[in-house]
């Protein structure tokens, strides 16, 4: 598998090395082993990246360790669009690198670490020098230096700069190259190569600059209690700031805001939104419309399926993100007439050990309408929805293409399976784009909905697996009839049944009976893991907890089990995967990763962090949103002018309440109390409570 490189949006799983033969239940009950399925070789290992600091608001990064010195080691240095403009700056003052002493995240975008010096040995352990250093994923280094000592300092101050203008995935690889000789320029340093320039400015300008070592100095004087600066400027040559598209007005992102019994939930939104804005990238195509990275250090680019799967999260944060990122999409669709006409293009993603990798296009493609619709109902300008439309019914046609005259939608390669989760967006994507299209007095609606009625009533017969359990959904159903009996967590797609009209939940694929059992398997121990919904259970063959389909939790599904559990009325299952995750999230400053380890969860224990998982995160900053908006339980319905509230009545936060949201294009705030009703305290000029 190639690396991943930050300009695109690669798979975003790695591969086993191997897999083991399996067993298969089908209606003939247990088969012989299978032979193994085809895998791809790993080519690389990514360095591990839960131990640094990430810096973000793209198209820039600054990654540092806790120390705070750059040293050109690993994934160290400040990037540009994903080539390294910098990656070595080691601070000497005195001669000395000062002790570090704490190193923290500020902002999603800053991070702060202070070192101590002492310069006297008579003087005993207290510092008399404190260094902060204020480091920016826009380029700038803000280096201060304050005095503790009684007396007149007069310090030199050095840093050592060097850089190889090496593009991210090259320097994941240890492919980076050694360093380029650099040239005094202006107030600083410049290197050149082929394929780049960068350049660092510095202010106040160095008292001197010696290029063969890339080295500035200054002689500062500080007098007692003062403080003295220097500022570090690092981008391309010729290039001006980075423009980053959540400053301001220009954050399609409302700035909401929680507060209630459990402090946590402070946290957690607003680091999920910085995180959020951080991500955000314009469209070189239309630099007004914004959509989601996937997650830094690994995936800075376009993910299509996370993209518009991290946006309906984020709907009660407004539309204008669902708009872009469905924009943006749209002008990616394949035209003609033939098969794959109106397909979302994406890449390939690997899903553990029991199933070939899938082709996350589909994904997008099935959730391209179900966004479109459930945007309209949280208050989407007609125009803009119309404007999309076409684009959406493309979807749709692909989708009754590809099934055709069966029942199901299968891979695309001839004999592929028909995976159960696929099912689940495919049944989606069918009700709610016929709600959209009769909207819009177009015509197709009956078809999907007669199509997904079909499906529905079939999908209970063939998916289901009786056993002594009470039986489970299949992961998927063989060309041959034969089902995949693991169980993980593509199967809470089943329970994301989407929003219709009037508050109403669209039905899903499970009756009742097999919906109230899927909930206990997800809330048992062999799911939960105390932290999180794993993906997959314990009891299963290949299970890893570290696997990124096959046993660690991803906080995308557990969200999304979360909301889909409340919804059915499952609310103990619910709120025992919302306490695990928030408490996750506090262990990791509410900057939740794509992943962690799906160990169980123990007195005194901490979730282990996976050492290849993007953080942040696009799904799980998203997701951050939509577990607390779960309890509200905000069902909007902009175009009839309503809005129900269905809150989690057993209110597992106690009470919580919402500010700043956005319903039917203005400010909406709701409150939950502790007994678990909920009251609308803003909301939009003739916005209705529903029933």
């Amino acid at each position: 598998m190639p690396l991943p490189t930050p300009s695109s949006a690669p798979n975003d799983d790695r591969p086993p090395l191997r897999r083991p033969a399996q067993r298969s239940i089908g209606p003939g009950g247990l088969t012989a082993p299978q032979p193994p399925l085809p895998v791809p070789r790993r080519t690389v290992d990514l360095p591990p990246a839960h131990t640094v600091l990430i810096c973000v608001a793209l198209p820039g990064l600054a990654i540092s360790t806790e120390q705070g010195q750059l040293t050109g080691q690993g994934l160290e240095g400040f990037y540009r669009a994903g080539r390294r403009m910098l990656s070595r700056c080691r601070l000497r003052v005195a001669g000395r690198e000062p002790l570090a002493v704490q190193a923290r995240m500020v902002a999603a975008d800053q991070a702060r670490f202070v070192s101590t010096l002492s310069l006297s040995a008579e003087g005993g352990p207290d510092p008399d020098v404190l260094v902060e250093r204020t480091r920016y994923a826009d380029g700038t280094e803000r280096i201060t230096l304050r005095s503790a000592a009684h007396r007149h300092l007069r310090l030199p101050v050095e840093v050592a700069l060097g850089t190889d203008l090496a593009e991210l995935g090259a320097v994941a690889a240890g492919r980076a190259g050694p360093e380029l000789p650099a040239s005094v320029h202006d107030s600083g340093m410049r290197w050149s190569c082929a394929t780049g320039h960068s350049v660092v400015t510095a202010d106040p300008p160095p008292a001197d600059a010696l290029a063969s070592a890339g080295l500035l100095r200054w002689e500062i004087e500080l007098p007692p209690g003062g403080t003295r600066s220097v500022e570090l400027r690092v981008r391309p040559a010729g290039a001006g700031p980075i423009r980053a598209a959540a400053r301001g007005a220009t954050s399609p992102l409302a700035p909401a805001r929680a507060a209630g019994d459990d402090p946590r939930v402070q946290g957690l939104l607003h680091t999920s939104i910085e995180d959020l804005q951080s991500l955000l990238l314009r469209d070189p195509a239309q630099p007004s419309d914004t959509h989601l990275a996937a997650g830094a250090p690994w995936r800075c680019g376009m993910a299509p399926a996370e993209a518009l799967a991290a946006a309906r999260m984020t709907l009660p944060l407004g539309t204008r993100l669902a708009a872009g990122t469905l924009r943006t999409l749209a002008r990616t669709q394949l035209p003609g007439e033939g098969p794959r006409s109106g397909l979302i293009p994406g890449p390939r993603r690997h899903v553990g050990t029991h199933l070939p990798p899938g082709c996350t296009g589909v994904e997008a493609t099935l959730l391209f309408p179900a966004l479109l619709a459930e945007a309209v109902r949280w208050g989407l300008p007609d125009q803009e929805a119309e404007d999309l439309l076409p684009a959406a019914e493309r979807c749709l046609r692909w989708l009754r293409t590809s099934v055709g005259d069966g029942t199901y939608l299968a891979d695309l390669h001839p004999g592929g399976p028909a995976r159960g989760e696929t099912q689940a967006h495919a049944h989606r994507a069918a009700l709610l784009g016929a709600d959209l299209l009769d909207a819009y007095g177009r015509a197709g609606g009956g078809g999907l909905r007669q199509w997904a009625r079909e499906m529905r009533a079939a999908f209970r017969e063939d998916f289901w697996i009786e056993d002594r359990g009470g039986g489970r959904p299949a992961a998927a159903r063989l060309s041959d009839g034969r089902l995949l009996p693991h169980l993980g967590a593509g199967s809470v797609h089943l329970l994301d049944t989407g929003l219709l009209g009037a508050g109403a939940p669209a039905p899903g694929l499970l009756d009742k009976v097999q919906t109230e059992q899927l909930a206990r398997l997800l809330g048992g121990p062999a799911m939960d893991s105390g932290w999180g919904l794993r993906s997959l259970g314990v009891k299963e063959a290949a299970y890893n907890p570290f696997g990124h389909r096959g046993g660690a939790v991803r906080v995308h599904e557990t969200a999304v089990a979360v909301a889909g559990l409340a919804a059915a009325g499952y609310e103990k299952e619910a709120s025992s995967l919302l306490r695990g995750v928030l408490s996750a999230a506090e262990t990791f400053g509410y900057r939740l990763p794509e992943m962690y380890a799906g160990e169980q969860r123990v007195e005194g224990g901490a979730p282990v962090p996976h050492p290849a998982a993007c953080r942040p995160s696009a799904t799980s900053a998203a997701a951050g949103v939509l577990l607390l908006t779960t309890l509200a339980g905000i069902r909007p319905d902009a175009p009839a002018g309503t809005v129900t509230l269905r809150p989690v009545r057993g209110a597992p936060l106690g009470e919580i309440g919402l500010t700043g949201l956005r319903v039917a294009g203005a400010p909406f705030s709701v409150r939950v109390s502790r007994l678990g009703l909920a009251m609308v305290e803003e909301a939009a000029d003739g916005l209705q409570l529903g029933a």
